[in-house]
């Protein structure tokens, strides 16, 4: 029966896929810079010009994910700690991977607020006031061992680049899309990074795997949830289809623990095994919580076109 790691015997375990990994990303990453991005000659002072709301492009609800995305990019040097002291060890590639991944998601923040100032999509105090607000509240792991937090920003870095590509999509303005697409192929590769470490994981410590990813697909939340309003912003996103449970059911619970096998993972011990019972129910009900949520989405939008069409007649 597979033993249970400590996280130290992990990470030790587990340093030189590290390497290949973190390898593996430097060979086919891109260096990109905000300033291509941006149209900064777009740009105009503030203090002779100021920002009134008649000013935005974008529509109501692609303000509200551009604003949300900008707010959880916002909170890195909470998840810089966070990270750094899930992989605790100096001097490794472990600790080369969070630098590194660290500097690239700093330039997701510095785009999204150079866009949404240039633009004056978005009132530039509010920006700084939910920047304010979001670091204060920060961001805590909950003492996730190494196993959860890799399982976590595993599912997370794979939800945030749907996000982000669905926003870019949805907002209609070519600019906007090509920040997200952009934004988005970073998170792939990120997200490539912990799906694969967690892949290795689960030949060094199979129950260990198990139980972890049960964890984290049961308790998931997006790293954003303790930003004021998170939940209204979170709803609106929703029912506009940019991520919702459909979205995070098919495309990214399901396609991770497919590449992971999990359900296929044989000579598990009782407790892992109970654990994963456990995720198959839950999948199960969250498929229904999808569905649910279509179905009361499409008589909504009914409801509306009957309301309109009334309206025009």
């Amino acid at each position: 029966m597979a033993t249970r790691l400590s996280d130290a015997d992990l990470l030790n375990e587990l340093e030189p896929m590290a390497e290949q990994y973190l390898n593996r990303h430097m060979k086919v990453v891109e260096m990109w810079y905000p300033h291509d991005y941006v149209p900064y000659g777009d740009g105009r002072d503030f203090e002779a010009e100021p920002w009134t709301p008649d000013q935005p492009s974008l529509d109501g609800v692609a303000r509200t994910a551009f604003f949300m995305n900008l707010m959880t990019e916002d909170n890195l040097p909470s998840y810089h700690r966070e990270i750094y002291s899930m992989f605790g060890k100096k001097d490794t590639a472990w600790m080369s991977w969070v630098h590194r991944w660290t500097a690239e998601e700093g330039r997701h923040s510095i785009v999204l607020r150079d866009y949404l100032m240039l633009t004056r999509n978005e009132d530039p105090k509010k920006l700084e006031d939910g920047r304010m607000g979001a670091m204060e509240v920060g961001y805590d792991a909950d003492g996730k061992n190494t196993l959860r937090g890799i399982a976590y920003v595993s599912f997370q870095e794979l939800a945030t680049r749907i996000s982000h590509r669905n926003t870019g999509k949805y907002s209609g303005d070519p600019v906007a899309d090509r920040i997200m697409e952009r934004i988005s192929k970073d998170e792939n590769l990120h997200m490539l990074f912990y799906r694969d470490m967690m892949d290795a994981a689960k030949h060094v410590d199979p129950n260990g795997v198990v139980e972890a990813v049960a964890a984290e697909v049961m308790g998931f939340s997006m790293p954003g949830d303790g930003i004021p309003n998170f939940n209204r912003m979170a709803a609106q996103i929703a029912l506009a289809g940019i991520y919702d449970l459909r979205v995070h059911h098919d495309d990214v619970v399901w396609p991770i623990l497919r590449k992971w096998g999990i359900f296929e993972m044989e000579g598990l011990d009782s407790a892992a095994e109970q654990r994963r019972e456990e995720l198959a129910q839950f999948i199960e009900n969250l498929d229904a919580q999808a569905t649910r949520f279509e179905e009361r989405r499409e008589k909504k939008r009914q409801r509306a076109e009957s309301r309109d069409r009334k309206l025009v007649s």
